[in-house]
């Protein structure tokens, strides 16, 4: 008799920007489906604000480096993923690892087969990926989304409310089978799908990647980059697009809430098209909720959260993604919205 298989599920999540990724994770950990999820994060972005947006369930947050995970990175996600098995054995059910929305799948997938250890305690169930409906064409030549919707085994077809009209629907849905025709498309607002059809679902097959990219796994090995001597191996680490890059802004005290208002309308207005993200978690005056924030382009969608911990610190932290961006300008504009002390 075969010997059941006792490694942890892993669902690679993916997306590109402001698809609804944090959306889904919080929706997975608030549902009542009785497993342990340890969550790994990884932001494009200089400040993390991804962690603080997660609801508190009890479950494991790790956050990798800042960036792609490539090289560098995986050297930092085999090092969590063998703090899980060591530490945190028996702890936790499956994965839920998050990539930036700016990340190529492939070397996050070649992660879990480049170390013994990793791929005895894991394996890789699915991958997901979510595609924001609304934007999605407006960044349909954008490499990273063409790799992300090419390696998914469940494609999230997210925020249909935004295109209520079914013939658009069902032209997005022939664009996304014309890029990968075999990975199942799952209808989803508000980042709600149910959760039989991306979890433990064993998606995913290494040898479809096999005859999509035969030399997939050439480079899928551990190195040094400075004394790398394996020819084979892909040290590119700026696979995104290098004209995008992030603002991070982090300033404490209390936010005037009419002057915020005016400055992410003014903001909107002016550099919406530029802005592919942006979110935040900010401080703002006579009130003892957090305010978070998130927008894509000239969507912006802000709300009080839960209340202030005694023991928080309540500085602004806020994180765009995006084209031309002025950091200058960006700072020094967010920071006259701050009640003077």
């Amino acid at each position: 008799m075969e010997e059941p298989n006792k490694r942890i599920p892993v669902t690679i999540l993916t997306g590109f920007l402001g698809s609804g990724k944090t959306t889904l994770i919080n929706y997975v950990l608030k549902a009542s489906h009785g497993k342990r999820v340890a969550v790994i994060e990884n932001e494009f972005g200089e400040i993390a604000v991804d962690s603080d947006l997660i609801v508190d369930a009890g479950d494991e947050i790790f956050e990798t480096q800042n960036g792609c995970i490539c090289c560098r990175v995986r050297g930092d996600l085999v090092r969590i993923l063998h703090e899980l098995v060591e530490k945190k054995q028996g702890k936790f059910d499956m994965i839920l690892l998050e990539t930036t929305g700016l990340a190529d799948p492939g070397p996050v997938v070649q992660t879990f087969f480049m170390d013994k250890t990793v791929q005895d305690a894991f394996q890789i169930d699915a991958i997901v990926t979510m595609v924001d409906s609304k934007h999605f064409q407006m960044h349909l030549d954008a490499e990273e989304l063409q790799k992300q919707i090419a390696f998914a085994d469940r494609l999230v077809l997210n925020k249909l409310d935004l295109i209520p009209d079914e013939q658009e629907q069902k032209t997005l849905q022939a664009k996304l089978s014309a890029i990968n025709p075999s990975a199942e498309i799952i209808k989803s607002q508000f980042g709600k799908v149910p959760l039989n059809e991306i979890l433990d679902v064993r998606g995913f097959d290494l040898e479809k990647v096999l005859e999509r990219e035969p030399d997939f796994m050439r480079d899928a090995e551990p190195c040094d980059e400075q004394g790398c001597d394996n020819d084979g191996h892909n040290h590119n680490h700026n696979r995104h697009d290098v004209s995008v890059t992030s603002v991070g802004i982090s300033a404490p005290g209390e936010l005037d809430f009419d002057l915020l208002n005016s400055w992410v309308q003014s903001l909107l207005a002016a550099n919406g098209q530029n802005i592919y993200r942006m979110k935040g978690i900010l401080n703002v005056k006579g009130e003892q909720d957090r305010f978070v924030f998130q927008g894509v382009h000239m969507m912006f969608d802000g709300q009080q959260d839960r209340a202030w911990r005694p023991d928080e610190d309540r500085t602004n932290k806020l994180v765009f993604i995006g084209k031309q961006l002025d950091r200058e300008q960006l700072t020094n504009s967010f920071k006259a919205c701050i009640v003077a002390s």
